[in-house]
Formats: structure tokens, sequence, C-alpha cells
């Protein structure tokens, strides 16, 4: 999968993608190649799961609470 389209994938996609490579990485039944092919692309899923989760709280943030109403303001 080409990065483009890894930042295109849900948050919960990238996770699963993530926890199987873990998975087949922790069985050690891999070769060194495949296992640091494995490892890149998993620092690549981190850091796209990171970015998510980044945006994901600074929208949580932008939510105010004004006189008991909750107005969420534009984010960018």
């Amino acid at each position: 999968m080409k990065k483009s389209e890894d930042k295109d994938m849900t948050f919960e996609d990238s996770i699963k993608q993530l926890e199987e490579i873990v998975d087949k990485l922790a069985s050690g039944e891999i070769d060194l190649e495949k296992s640091l092919e494995y490892y890149k692309k998993g620092m690549e899923l981190k850091k796209i799961c990171e970015e998510k989760l980044k945006k994901a709280e600074l929208q949580i943030k932008k939510i105010k609470i004004d006189n008991n109403k909750i107005s969420k303001e534009d984010f960018k």
C-alpha cells in the first residue's frame, strides 16, 4: 500500500494493520529482510495514527461549553 493510501485509511484500519504487523514480528517466523520491511511499515502506520489522534485531540479542545450549550468552533 502506498503512503498516500495509508493516510486515507481510517484510524481503526491503521491500528488493525499495525497490530497484524506486530503479531508477525513477534512470531519470529519471518526472515530479517522481511522483518525490516514490516518494521518500517509499522513505524509509518504509527506516525499516521499519532497524527490522526493529535487532530482528534485538537478538535475536542475546540469544543466549548457556554451557558450549558455545547458549541464547536471550526477546526482547520
